[in-house]
């Protein structure tokens, strides 16, 4: 895939674009019966539940990749103001979206 810059700030130093629109990228990943066993025994003695930091990450990463594309599809160069948002679906789900500006190069 090629290489869409993402940034979270609103400019890009050097760069003028035009605004071609809103993109984003989601992925909804599920806890596995053996992360949720560790984070049972974690919620005891307390400590990072590596098992969901994992899955976090990998959905942070997923997520952004599917927003390149997202961007790639309506032509753009740039992504500008990316964010993250997450939520859980149901008691067992963790949904990650990476949304942003789509941008163009002037």
């Amino acid at each position: 895939m090629e290489k869409i810059l993402v940034t979270t700030t609103e400019n890009i130093p050097g760069k003028k674009y035009e605004i071609i629109g809103e993109v984003f990228g989601v992925t909804t990943q599920s806890r596995n019966a053996v992360s949720d066993f560790g984070a049972g025994l974690k919620s005891i003695v307390g400590g990072e539940i590596k098992g969901y930091t994992k899955m976090l990450t990998t959905s942070r990463i997923d997520a952004i990749e599917r927003l390149r594309q997202a961007a790639l599809d309506v032509g753009a160069d740039a992504i500008v103001m990316m964010r993250f948002d997450s939520g859980s679906i149901a008691r067992d789900m963790q949904s990650v979206v990476a949304y942003g500006t789509a941008v163009k190069f002037i």
